[in-house]
């Protein structure tokens, strides 16, 4: 299945019995499916089939679709002015300008006050509404052919830069791995030596004792299932790329726990060569989780 990122834009135009319709949508990233809807004045009625359309199509992502629908001019509604209202209106912007030194009303401001302005109810029937209606939701569905066809081609641009980055989340992991610190001679030298270091510092110390305790140290500073908790999630980013469809929040969890592992390995290390190799990997799970936090 394809990857879809979480940001796209799309415009779809369409004509229907002399109206023209046009609808422009776009989408961010989101925590789920929200919609910001612009709709003409008397188109409101077609907002919940708005919002199911798209919550049917997506499963995340900040929408705002915006519809404008032009009339020809016979089809146009006229407004009607209350022109006795406005006439008072204007004497008293007037008085008010004249004893109390207010800025003139302007026309714009007098047509925008409840009651001088008025658009009355259109007479088309309920049928020549309902095709309309259906025309304006065709078009939607083609401007959400669109936006989803952005979506993909983002995701799929994403999907190869995350999957270099799960290459090189592996690549660290095995050189965490072979890093010759982890080598049991290694290891036995590293607490051979640390013991050296206490006995010089006071003879009265048991050697035998010592030996126990940096043994131990040694074993709880061990990386071992860091390892092998990075190998499995490298595994399973793959699989989830590989199938594809919505899964960003899956690797944005995946993520996490890449980023919990790498912090480990980093505080348990005893090498400062594995505490490089826990540093880069932590830049590299850090990029991997912005990438993420893009899809779908």
């Amino acid at each position: 299945m394809n990857l879809q990122s979480m940001t796209g834009f799309a415009r779809a135009v369409a004509e229907h019995d002399g109206a023209s319709i046009a609808w422009e949508v776009k989408s961010v990233n989101g925590k789920s499916v929200e919609v910001r809807l612009r709709l003409p004045q008397g188109f409101e009625r077609l907002e919940p089939a708005v919002r199911q359309t798209l919550q049917k199509r997506f499963s995340r992502g900040n929408f705002q679709a915006t519809l404008t629908v032009g009339r020809a001019a016979g089809q146009q509604v006229q407004p009607v002015v209350n022109e006795v209202f406005l006439r008072d209106l204007a004497g008293l912007a007037k008085r008010l300008q004249d004893q109390f030194g207010v800025a003139p009303a302007t026309a714009d401001g007098l047509l925008s006050l409840r009651g001088v302005l008025d658009i009355p109810e259109s007479n088309e029937t309920e049928e020549v509404r309902a095709a309309l209606d259906a025309a304006i939701l065709s078009a939607l569905e083609t401007a959400l052919t669109g936006l989803e066809q952005a979506r993909q081609t983002e995701g799929e641009a994403l999907r190869s830069l995350l999957s270099g980055h799960i290459d090189a989340i592996e690549a660290l992991t095995r050189k965490a791995e072979a890093d010759p610190s982890r080598e049991p001679a290694a290891i036995r030298e590293r607490i051979a030596e640390q013991v050296r270091l206490l006995m010089d510092a006071s003879a009265n110390l048991d050697a035998v004792r010592l030996h126990m305790e940096a043994a131990f140290l040694a074993t709880k500073a061990d990386i071992r299932e860091e390892i092998d908790r990075l190998k499995t999630h490298v595994v399973s980013a793959r699989v989830l790329l590989a199938n594809g469809g919505a899964i960003g929040r899956k690797l944005d969890f995946l993520a996490q726990e890449f980023n919990r592992e790498s912090n480990t390995l980093c505080s348990k290390s005893n090498a400062a060569t594995v505490t490089a190799i826990g540093l880069e990997l932590k830049a590299v799970v850090d990029q991997f989780r912005e990438q993420v936090q893009n899809l779908e």
